[in-house]
């Protein structure tokens, strides 16, 4: 796919696929770093993969971001939506929404290796 093809592509659907390939990346996480059951595993990704703690994973993570990736965030987490979750603030949706369309333009981009350290990142510096 080309830049401008993706960058044509609506900022809600490159959370879409943003949120996908986030979850996926926890699942292996916690696959790869627990032995717990499958209960346990589906209760430890559910504390990663919500508006709140995706908030906090990238406001450490902001400043490692090049100037082209914090324009992509900015431009998910400016983007105006119809509805939250009722467990999260609307400023922690928006920063969410922001680091899951960062995470599908960089997997649509093919930026695998960046997304593997980003979301390294994201577990060192929340650990």
């Amino acid at each position: 796919m080309d830049d401008r093809t993706i960058n044509s592509i609506p900022t809600l659907n490159l959370a879409f696929i943003g949120d996908g390939v986030y979850d996926l990346l926890v699942r292996e996480y916690l696959v790869k770093n627990s032995s717990a059951h499958v209960g346990e595993l589906n209760k430890l990704k559910v504390s990663m993969v919500n508006c709140k703690s995706q908030a906090e994973y990238v406001r450490l993570l902001v400043d490692a971001l090049t100037d082209e990736e914090a324009d992509i965030y900015k431009r998910g987490r400016n983007t105006k939506v119809n509805s939250a979750s009722k467990h999260s603030t609307l400023s922690d949706y928006h920063a969410a929404t922001g680091l899951e369309t960062l995470f599908g333009w960089l997997y649509l981009k093919g930026r695998t290796e960046r997304i593997n350290e980003l979301f390294s990142l994201i577990i060192k510096l929340s650990t």
